[in-house]
Formats: structure tokens, sequence, C-alpha cells
């Protein structure tokens, strides 16, 4: 059974009766503990947003863009634009309910801890967990929501009530099952294994989503994952998707290599190869934004990189585009501090990572148009057809 010292405050993240709540609860509480729902790193970045310091690091563009690195900075970027968007029509920023419960842990002499799993850790194992396609989706999902109504955004506090959550978190599960597992049952399980380590009388301010997993952890320990197995980050399995995407550069240089030792003439189809796969990178890095050198990188580069499976024509576009537009710290920190799209747009690493994401785009169309008009003439040609 969940312990008896324990009181769980489910809220949302940008409502103000949620702050107020919080506030009130351990003032006239007074407990041994305050837990929240926040990791070291997102604690402390609260804690400079507030004060208006910005981290003294330096960041590099091919650092930023290697890896999952490039993933994790743009789902997270566009997911705290949208709080910050929900925020800013409350009048509430996005975290203020767990400065406030910090806040009042100090004011009644609480002990303060921090229960949730790194957001780093968090991300990585979310977009391992995806597939190609369930990320197509979320980019989908991302990109039409900027389309959305604003009306959609009715009352916050529906979040709260146990039917209203349910549909948001089903809806979730339904774009990817894996995902949710990750973000919400692994988290759920993470923080009730902390808060089991927690002697004394407990209050613990948690978004209203994890409320009753968290409750259904506590009351079945025994089947809790451990710390160690939630925080491991396990390589990337090889999915189909992923195969099929390396097999096809692979055919091109097979297919291209049988027929020029045939005695082909392939001339006219690697030109027609170089113009998909260029023009259609030339052409995405300019929809998403990028100055033209950017965009004619993007171009000279995307014939080479559509063969070569461990590069990416946005990964060039993006850094010719970060030398063209310079980018600093601040531009890091304003990913989480945009509370409008057009601020989220004048971002100079934002526009990077699009200018990254349309370039990797165009070239993948450019692939996939190329096997009709390039390829299977080419096999047919190889079959004397």
């Amino acid at each position: 059974m969940a312990p008896e010292n324990l009181k769980i405050i489910g809220t949302a993240h940008v409502s103000e009766k949620s702050v107020e709540e919080v506030r009130n609860t351990i003032i006239e509480s007074h407990p041994d503990v305050v837990a929240v729902e926040l990791d070291a790193n997102r604690y402390q970045n609260l804690l400079n947003e507030k004060k208006g310091i910005i981290p003294d690091k330096e960041i590099k563009i091919r650092e930023i863009l290697k890896g999952n690195n490039f993933s994790m900075l743009l789902v997270s970027g566009f997911l705290s634009y949208f709080q910050k968007k929900i925020g800013e029509e409350l009048g509430v920023k996005p975290g203020s309910e767990m400065l406030a419960a910090a806040e009042a842990a100090e004011e009644v002499g609480s002990r303060l801890v921090l229960i949730d799993r790194d957001i780093q850790i968090t991300l990585k194992r979310a977009l391992n967990s995806m597939s190609f396609w369930e990320k197509a989706k979320f980019v989908y999902s991302i990109i039409a929501s900027f389309f959305a109504d604003d009306e959609t955004i009715e009352d916050i506090e529906s979040i709260k009530e146990g039917d209203t959550l349910a549909e948001v978190m089903n809806y979730f599960q339904e774009m990817s099952p894996r995902a949710y597992e990750v973000l919400v049952k692994e988290r759920d399980a993470y923080m009730a294994r902390k808060l089991m380590d927690i002697d004394g009388d407990v209050i613990a301010v948690v978004g209203a989503g994890h409320k009753d997993g968290i409750y259904k952890n506590l009351e079945h320990p025994e089947d809790m994952p451990s710390l160690l197995e939630l925080l491991e980050l396990k390589k990337k399995r090889i999915s189909v998707t992923k195969i099929i995407l390396f097999a096809i550069p692979v055919l091109f240089i097979i297919i291209f290599a049988a027929a020029l030792f045939r005695g082909i003439n392939i001339q006219g189809d690697l030109l027609w190869f170089v113009l998909l796969t260029g023009s259609l990178a030339f052409l995405g890095s300019l929809l998403a934004g990028s100055k033209l050198p950017s965009a004619i990188v993007a171009f000279l580069v995307a014939p080479i990189t559509a063969i070569h499976p461990l590069l990416a024509a946005g990964w060039f576009a993006g850094i010719v585009e970060a030398k063209l537009r310079g980018f600093s710290i601040d531009d890091l920190a304003g990913l989480s501090k945009s509370e409008s799209f057009k601020e989220l747009w004048n971002n100079n690493l934002f526009r990077i990572l699009l200018v990254v994401a349309g370039a990797n785009l165009g070239t993948m169309i450019g692939v996939f148009l190329s096997i009709p008009n390039v390829l299977i003439p080419l096999i047919n040609k190889l079959m004397g057809m």
C-alpha cells in the first residue's frame, strides 16, 4: 500500500490554481519533505530563469548535430514552446508550481527532494523506443498544431479531471505506445522508487498525469523495475525500417556499379539522381528558412550523403547556416523560453535545426522519387528489358 505519510498533489503545469494549491498545502502541513517532479538540471534551469542567469557554457554546432542531440533539442524545443504557449494564455509560467513548492519548503524548513529522472535520459530512451514512422507521425502532429485554432485551448484546469486526462493520455498512447511507456509509465515507476526511499511526512508535487500511476506503483512495489533498469541507456535496436533505409543507398550503389560494369551508359541516370536528391534538398532547406548558401551546400552534398548511410545533407547545411547566422547560449536557453511561434522562429538555433530537418527531409524524398525514376529503369536495362 502507499505509505500513509505521503500526500501527492497532482497539478496542471501551467495553472495558477495549482501554484496556489501547492503553496497553501505545504505552508499548512509543514511536512518533513517536499518532493517535486524535477531533476537537478531542470530545477537549476528554473532557478536560473527566475534570476535571469544564463549558464556560461560553450556550445558547438557539430556536437549538437551529432547522434540524438539534434532530435532531442528539436523535440524539447517544440514541447517547451507549447507549454509556454498554454502558460501565456493563463498568465503563469510552466514550472511555477514546482518553484512554489521549493520556496514553500524553504519557508517552513522542509527538506526538498528532486524525484524525477534526468530529462536527457528520458528523451533519449523515448526517441530510441520510437519507430521511424512514429517519429514521422509525431513531427506531423507538431507541425499541424502550429495551425490549430487557439480556441482548442479552453480550460487547462480540466486536464486534472480524470476522464479528460485519460483521453489525453490515450491519444498519446495511440500515437506511440513505446514512447508513452518511457514518458509516463517509466517516470511513474521512477518517482515511486524515489519516494519509497524517503522517510518522514512527505508532500509530493507532480503533474496530474503521474499521480495515479505513482500510487499504483507504491501499492505493488514488487512489480516495479529497479532504478538501474530505468536509468539504463540501451543500444538502439535495429528495426526493419532502419534496415530498409540503409539498404536503399547500398542498392543504388550496387545497381550503378553493375550497370557500369556491363557497359551501360549511366550518365543520364546519374544526372537524374543528382537533380532529384540535390534539388529537393535545396528546396527543403529553403522552405525551412535557410539562407541561400546553406541551400546550395545541401544541393551539392545531397547526392553523396544520399548513398552514404552515416552522413546527412542536413548536417552540412546546418553547419553553414550556423556560420552565417551565428548562435549563442542565449539561443539554446531561448528554446525553452519562447512564448510565441514568432519568438521561436527568430531563435537562431531553432532556425538552424529546422534547416537540418528540411534538407534531410528533402534528400529523403529525392531518394524515394529516384527509385521509380532511376533505380527501376536501370534494373530493367540490366535485365535486358
